[in-house]
């Protein structure tokens, strides 16, 4: 399952999905859009897309269909971050941590929060 491959756009469906605690119809994910200009259609084609690859499963309910993930959320976001380091950081943590580090994206307090996380 971690093997599936979204596009930019599904992943916005995605992420209104992993919030969600119970299914959603394509009128309650449109609903939820950041992007108010995608139409009923685009989010339609969206989510059959997304079905087709497994990554969600949906039920039918009357005349409405409803939508949950199948895909996990923190499992598809370690595999991304992964591939990441792996394809611009050749695999090293340390030197994407110190990229953004030396360009000032990380402040002080995340600086502190991994401290703490780690024990360090």
């Amino acid at each position: 399952m971690s093997k599936v491959n979204i596009t930019e756009a599904e992943l916005e469906i995605m992420k209104i999905l992993w919030k969600s605690d119970a299914p959603l119809s394509s009128y309650d994910i449109c609903d939820r859009l950041e992007d108010k200009t995608w139409k009923y259609t685009t989010v339609s084609t969206l989510l059959s897309r997304l079905a087709e690859k497994g990554a969600i499963t949906y039920e039918k309910r009357g005349k409405s269909y409803f939508y949950t993930p199948l895909l996990d959320e923190n499992a598809y976001k370690i595999r991304q971050a992964k591939k990441l380091i792996g394809k611009i950081y050749d695999g090293s943590l340390k030197n994407l941590v110190v990229a953004l580090y030396e360009n000032k994206e990380i402040s002080e307090q995340d600086i502190q929060e991994i401290k703490k996380l780690f024990k360090l």
